[in-house]
């Protein structure tokens, strides 16, 4: 076993799942209740094995304490066969801040992505894990957290998410929020309120007859991320009650690992080399209208084109514009900053419908200095990425307000100027959608067959010598 202290505060002890021997009654009465600094335990499978996934782990606790045995490292010889690295969080306990916590699980996820190439994981296919008052922090990090330390997946047990007194874990919201916790910072910290699109994948396995964590809590944030079309599982079994982590008595542990081991099967991640493509945009990018955005918008048929040596992200936005004087500029988009986050390879750039709304329009003559400002901001991350603009889509009506001919007359050209000053290529997305209005049922947004037209006009740019 080696030590060494690292970045961010964190201790980080490297084990051997199978080697390592449980801590005394008595100290770890005492760690579990006295964490002065927080430190991870990091336990990699073997290399035949290894398969570049890691899982930050957080074990629960009410925000009190740490159940690190059957929450924490006894999971990690169950991981490590499976091949995924497994990195065990003993966090600082909120204690009057609940930034601490936070912090700590930040920080872990840093640590792991920061330390891939030495730990042989993937940076693109790292999880968090949390049970119980774990949860609620794996399941906070993976709502609220920025894209550098956002989980790719998460894993929770029997979790607490919700701080509404009504059916939280009133010693987790407590200890957390404080008894006096006003209703705004209740739902700043009820999870199933803050999902969005970009929250990531999750498992959720709990039990029908906790008494300490009404199982609505898992159930109310599979419905969260559902609505917004994010992959979610969620396990009830019959009985159980509350805190069984990887106990054997658990009358459904062998189900459970089993549930586990095909969901962790069910996805992959990108692999560490492939080249990132970042789609910047509106509505017409997000898929609005589309039954399943995520499947059907045409970043997703863009991904299908390019194979999986590329990694393309949906990064659309709806009813945004690039005027930063406009109703919603995306520059203030939380997107915007996972955007550049992501340091993509590729950056395609389609921005300009909203702009040509009457209201948004009479700011025009910012438009191309808004325009150059976000070109300049990626030109200005590390991976140096290629970027490409697009001609906003054919307007067929007006609708929303949106002008056909406002796009045609001074948009499109505001656009060519700008491209031709900074030497960038053009996808001319207004003819390739010109002429086929029926794939436009609302006059603006493309269906499934026109979000089709639109990958195969982007894969042409890319693809272009």
């Amino acid at each position: 076993m080696s030590k060494k202290i690292i970045s961010l505060c964190l201790l980080a002890t490297f084990i051997s799942a199978s080697a390592f021997s449980q801590e005394t009654t008595a100290e770890a009465v005492r760690a579990a209740f006295d964490i002065s600094q927080p430190n991870v335990r990091v336990f990699l499978p073997a290399k035949n094995v290894a398969t570049g996934r890691a899982i930050v782990v957080l074990p629960g606790g009410g925000y009190q304490h740490l159940a690190v045995d059957h929450e924490g490292y006894d999971w990690a010889a169950y991981f490590n066969r499976l091949g995924i690295a497994t990195i065990v969080l003993k966090y600082r306990m909120p204690a009057g801040d609940r930034s601490l916590p936070i912090a700590d699980a930040e920080a872990a996820m840093k640590l792991a992505r920061d330390s891939a190439v030495v730990w042989g994981i993937n940076p693109n296919d790292v999880g968090i894990m949390g049970s119980s008052a774990g949860g609620h922090l794996a399941s906070t990090i993976a709502t609220h957290a920025e894209a550098a330390v956002r989980p790719d997946f998460q894993i929770l047990f029997y979790p607490v998410i919700t701080m509404d007194k009504r059916y939280t874990h009133r010693g987790s919201h407590d200890n957390l929020l404080g008894r006096d916790a006003t209703e705004e910072l209740e739902k700043a910290y009820s999870n199933e309120k803050q999902v969005t699109w970009d929250t990531p994948r999750a498992f959720i396995a709990l039990s029908d007859d906790d008494v300490t964590v009404p199982p609505a809590n898992g159930v109310n944030y599979y419905l969260a991320l559902n609505a917004q079309h994010v992959p979610a599982s969620l396990f009830v079994y019959p009985s159980g009650g509350h805190g069984w982590g990887f106990r054997e008595n658990f009358r459904y542990h062998d189900e459970m690992l089993a549930d586990l081991t095909a969901w962790l099967r069910s996805f992959e991640a990108p692999r560490q080399d492939v080249t990132r493509v970042a789609c910047v945009g509106n509505s017409i990018t997000f898929g609005a209208g589309l039954r399943r955005p995520k499947l059907e918008g045409y970043p997703a048929v863009l991904g299908e084109m390019l194979g999986d040596a590329y990694w393309v992200k949906n990064f659309g936005v709806s009813g945004r514009t690039m005027l930063s004087k406009g109703d919603n500029p995306y520059v203030k988009e939380r997107r915007y900053r996972d955007a550049l986050a992501f340091n993509p390879n590729i950056v395609v750039i389609q921005l300009g419908t909203n702009d040509s709304k009457p209201y948004n329009w009479a700011h025009k003559a910012d438009f191309e200095r808004d325009a150059q400002a976000m070109v300049d901001a990626f030109r200005a991350l590390p991976a140096k990425p290629r970027i490409y603009l697009c001609l906003p889509s054919k307007a067929y009506g007006s609708a929303f307000d949106i002008s056909d001919e406002v796009i045609v007359k001074e948009v499109i050209p505001a656009i060519q100027r700008l491209a031709k000053r900074n030497k960038l290529p053009v996808i001319d997305l207004h003819t390739a959608m010109d002429g086929q209005p029926g794939l436009f049922p609302d006059f603006i947004h493309p269906n499934k067959q026109g979000a089709k037209v639109m990958a195969k006009a982007v894969f042409e740019g890319i693809s272009a010598k």
